[in-house]
């Protein structure tokens, strides 16, 4: 077998999820990881993989096929950039960049060069996300009605020790509501506009703890999304899907609710209601739960990397996606500041 080398740009904790992943794949090599703390040395060095504190560096020496960017959000472009002009894939962790213009940057490096780029949104290749897509596809639900979605959960105190997480970009919206935004663009298909509220009121911080969100999608359905990082709930993906193994899962609880003229749709439970029979609510209503395989996304998610570097998969989360992905988060805070409806269709891409 013919193995695939890449390499990992940034060591730090989703670095390292990378990492491991790849050394689990059986086609990958992992040729290199650059990162130019002494953490990130040990690391590659207990590993037996060369270590480049600058990835410039280890672009020109490794020469991989595929790089996975988990560097700061800031650089992401020009690491990805430097990538892509010598015709070598990227997976770009969430989010794609800081900014539109610099995911624009992407988006025309990818296409200049010919050479895929794919975004870290792992949520999609979730055996339950699978599930859920083939579903809401096959039109099960119906014309599409509202989606109500939470991310509603407690960061401890320790958490925003780091001080860019007390800062502009450092709370839940950019950096968890971001996921379910791409989460219910996968299902219910694009944004047409939003209108949010944020607040600061319990941390007090320069940043949003908690904020409420209004969506209108392009097939006339509507959305309400709530999240905050200060409330003792569980009502959130990471901990209902059981995705990160850092948090304890709680197998009873949905997250997401998605509901259409025949069928409404639970996540992650995977919760089909119907009527059978006369439909109306003086009819009973029966429920339904399909139970996917348990799998891990970032390693489906590395596995399909690979697959479209081969040329043998389309992108299931292209760079276009992550800057539209991109686009409605920030336009959340937009929406928030100027008290107005965000119109996100028809704006240049």
């Amino acid at each position: 077998m013919n193995k695939i080398p890449l390499a990992v740009i940034g060591a730090g904790l989703i670095g390292k999820t990378h990492i491991e992943r790849a050394q689990a794949l059986e086609n990958v090599e992992l040729v290199g990881i650059a990162d130019p703390s002494a953490a990130a040395r040990e690391l590659a060095t207990s590993l037996g993989v060369p270590w480049f504190a600058d990835y410039v560096a280890m672009l020109e020496t490794v020469k991989p096929r595929g790089v996975v960017v988990a560097t700061p959000n800031v650089t992401h472009a020009d690491v990805a950039v430097a990538c892509l002009e010598r015709k070598v894939a990227v997976l770009v962790e969430k989010p794609i960049a800081d900014t539109l213009e610099n995911a624009r940057r992407i988006c025309a490096a990818a296409a200049a060069n010919g050479v895929p780029a794919l975004v870290g949104h792992q949520r999609r290749y979730n055996p339950i996300m699978r599930q859920a897509k083939s579903i809401v596809d096959a039109g099960v639900l119906g014309k599409p009605v509202s989606v109500t979605a939470l991310c509603t959960w407690l960061k401890p105190d320790e958490y925003f020790e780091t001080s860019w997480r007390r800062q502009a970009g450092g709370g839940p919206v950019l950096i968890n509501l971001i996921h379910d935004i791409d989460l219910l663009r996968f299902l219910f298909g694009e944004i047409e506009s939003l209108q949010a509220i944020t607040s600061n009121r319990i941390r007090h911080f320069d940043v949003e703890d908690t904020a409420a969100v209004m969506l209108r999608f392009c097939n006339g359905a509507l959305g309400t999304v709530s999240v905050s990082d200060t409330t003792a709930a569980p009502w959130n993906w990471d901990l209902s899907a059981g995705e990160a193994e850092r948090f304890p899962r709680q197998d009873d609880v949905n997250s997401h609710f998605f509901s259409g003229t025949e069928g409404s749709l639970t996540l992650p439970r995977l919760e089909l209601w119907r009527y059978h029979h006369q439909p109306g609510w003086h009819d009973q209503i029966t429920v339904e739960r399909a139970v996917p395989h348990i799998g891990c996304p970032y390693a489906e998610q590395l596995r399909h990397f690979c697959a479209v570097i081969e040329g043998l998969e389309q992108p299931i989360c292209s760079a276009e996606d992550g800057l539209r992905t991109l686009e409605a988060t920030l336009a959340v805070h937009e929406a928030a500041t100027s008290g107005s409806v965000v119109h996100l269709m028809g704006r240049p891409s």
